[in-house]
């Protein structure tokens, strides 16, 4: 894709002084929870709402955002590090309203990224200041060094669960490292593939209850509830999200409303400690000059 295609598709937005794109993290303790799923099915609701809206695929090194679309990109993050790229010609729009920031799958050189290769990325990222509403950063699964960067660089989390113990238990060994060597206390959680709507809360107090005994000062908001639904398998197959293929599916119907429950959200935006995409505007907006 031409520069000249990239920039058309996503024109210069002039949004209001005050406003900056949000941020969100779709984060997890483990793979398999369906958070890859979970960020390409919310980009696409959140543009179904007028939004714009760049997923960014922050598995750097496992990447798999542009294989759930069935796209082929030519460019990807590892040409903005190692071969000088601007961001612009990375940025890739999909058929489904809304563009992705592809990475690459099995290099190595991506699994860590150093303190340079973040700085040059949220500089990179200043194009889209006045372009987008949202920025979904998909991260990979874990607590690597690329995890928690991503997380502390977006303003608000979204924690996938499953009902399965491992992912209980992964998802607090996340919040306890985010808590105790990051200073992050607020987490939004949403339980996927989830049998009944009774199992998914029972999973989200368990996570709830162990946080308060053994952590102090996390809030953890029971954000959304995406049901076990045989249209997100066929969806997959078809390398497309599943809320464009079947709207009335059950899971298509619980991501709206997720969507609509992010739109709704007031987002505390103020810079926390830690450096942010688009800090900036952060800065800017916290301190503007006399």
């Amino acid at each position: 894709m031409s520069i000249r295609e990239t920039d058309t598709r996503i024109p210069r937005r002039d949004l209001p002084a005050a406003q900056i794109p949000r941020v969100l993290s779709v984060t997890s303790g483990k793979g398999g929870v369906g958070k890859t799923n979970i960020s390409v099915n919310l980009a696409y609701c959140l543009s179904k709402l007028g939004r714009k809206v760049v997923l960014l695929d922050a598995d750097l090194g496992l990447a798999n955002v542009d294989i759930l679309l069935g796209l082929t990109p030519t460019m990807n993050l590892f040409h903005l590090f190692h071969e000088g790229v601007d961001l612009k010609q990375v940025l890739m729009e999909t058929p489904f309203g809304f563009s992705i920031l592809p990475a690459s799958s099995g290099v190595s050189d991506m699994l860590a990224l150093s303190t340079g290769q973040k700085l040059d990325l949220l500089e990179a990222m200043d194009y889209l200041e006045t372009r987008i509403n949202y920025l979904i950063v998909d991260t990979g699964a874990g607590i690597n060094d690329n995890v928690i960067y991503f997380n502390l660089a977006a303003q608000e989390r979204l924690l996938v669960l499953t009902t399965e113990p491992t992912s209980l238990t992964d998802a607090y060994a996340l919040i306890k490292v985010m808590h105790l060597h990051h200073d992050v206390h607020r987490f939004r959680v949403v339980v996927n593939m989830a049998p009944s709507l009774k199992a998914a809360k029972a999973v989200y107090e368990k996570l709830s209850t162990a946080c308060d005994h053994f952590l102090s000062g996390i809030s953890l908001d029971f954000t959304g509830v995406v049901p076990a639904d045989a249209a997100v398998k066929s969806a997959v197959i078809r390398q497309k999200p599943f809320c464009a293929l079947t709207p009335e599916a059950a899971a298509s119907k619980k991501l709206m409303e997720l969507a609509q429950t992010i739109d709704s959200w007031d987002v505390d935006a103020k810079l926390d400690g830690n450096i942010k995409f688009f800090w900036k505007k952060l800065l800017f907006q916290e301190q503007p000059l006399a």
